[in-house]
């Protein structure tokens, strides 16, 4: 979702008469992420997210979900600010996967004010996220899927990971954005899933990342993995940004340990190779489904396998305007200095052409 809205961002201009690209001249960035002032929304910020993805359970069936709650705040002139949120649910036992999401403008910009009180409304449906600093209440329930809802609260089983050591992502010296994450929020609360309530718990990982125009790319894709670790309880971030037309591409990601201990990933400090591939029987696209990720400073050596294949949304803009992504529910296994480790993930592919096998550019460099 992430690199699908900068590409929606470059429509919005186009079709609106703004210029290409969305100024970015409102957005500020300072030598280490601020916080908690960060948490709070950045008046007219050219691009910026508060995004939730992650594993929850029945506390009394154990029957397991997975779940994705973003809300998206953008400005494209300095002047009209824009929000979109996005609610998907996965039920791997039924094999079902259900989604909603809403964009508009707002009457009046954003301002930079804490507890967070961001919010929502599709038909008689109210989307809701409240909080700061990993303590947050979420609400959704899904206009498009009746009988679909979360309601969960959360606290901070770990401490704040500020990515390169200082809140700020470098994306290869090409561009710089606003980065931190919760990778464990343990959640508890309700969940609906085909009308039938639930008890649930689970964690959550959970992105705050601004001033993301500068990221966007025509030809972007991105790829983004969260892992959560059972035993030693580390963390994994890690992506890839690739150019489909050059071929250029820059990798990167944090290594957090179960003390806390953050250690920065470069391109060549992992490698990521794709074992498989789907393509969808709704938009034709082909995404990679299943990785092998190597991070030998680390001792992993891991495999991330989607729980059902098909978890792709499809978010119409505008009539006969749609743009497809992939974003999942996944499960790890592997080793760790020879050790089996097992672990939970959720990931991103963006930015696929229909009918095309796209070459990891990081397995084509091997």
């Amino acid at each position: 979702m992430k690199n699908l809205l900068l590409a929606t961002l470059l429509l919005f201009g186009t079709l609106s008469g703004c210029a290409v690209k969305p100024t970015n001249k409102h957005d500020v960035f300072t030598e280490t992420a601020q916080l908690p002032q960060e948490e709070a929304p950045h008046e007219r910020n050219s691009l910026e997210w508060w995004y939730f993805t992650g594993h929850l359970r029945d506390k009394n069936t154990g029957e397991e979900f997975g779940t994705e709650y973003v809300f998206f705040h953008f400005n494209l002139n300095g002047k009209q600010d824009w929000q979109m949120v996005n609610f998907s649910v996965t039920d791997p036992k039924a094999q079902q996967f259900r989604y909603d999401y809403k964009v508009r403008k707002l009457p009046e910009l954003l301002t930079a004010t804490l507890p967070l009180n961001l919010n929502m409304q599709k038909q008689a449906q109210q989307w809701q996220l409240t909080g700061q600093e990993g303590r947050y209440h979420l609400q959704a329930r899904m206009a498009r899927h009746a009988g679909t809802a979360i309601n969960l609260t959360t606290t901070p089983a770990k401490p704040v990971l500020l990515h390169s050591g200082t809140g700020y992502e470098n994306y290869g010296g090409k561009a710089t954005a606003g980065y931190y994450s919760y990778p464990r929020l343990m959640a508890s609360g309700t969940m609906e899933v085909n009308g039938q309530r639930h008890e649930v718990e689970g964690e959550l990982w959970y992105d705050r990342q601004w001033n993301c125009n500068s990221v966007m790319a025509k030809d972007a894709g991105w790829d983004w993995f969260s892992v959560q670790l059972d035993e030693p309880k580390e963390d994994l971030m890690l992506y890839q940004l690739f150019n489909r037309a050059t071929g250029e591409y820059v990798g990167g990601g944090s290594h957090y340990s179960a003390t806390a201990q953050s250690t920065h990933l470069g391109e060549d400090d992992f490698q990521l190779e794709t074992l498989a591939e789907w393509t969808s029987p709704h938009s034709r696209k082909t995404y990679p489904n299943k990785w092998r990720v190597r991070i030998p400073s680390q001792g992993y050596d891991l495999v991330i396998e989607p729980v059902m294949q098909d978890q792709e949304l499809s978010i119409k803009l505008l009539p006969g305007i749609k743009m497809s992504y992939w974003e999942g529910m996944c499960r790890v296994s592997g080793t760790h200095y020879g050790k089996p480790v097992t672990g939970r993930s959720y990931v991103e592919i963006t930015n696929r052409k229909e009918k095309q096998k796209v070459k990891e550019a990081v397995t084509a460099r091997k």
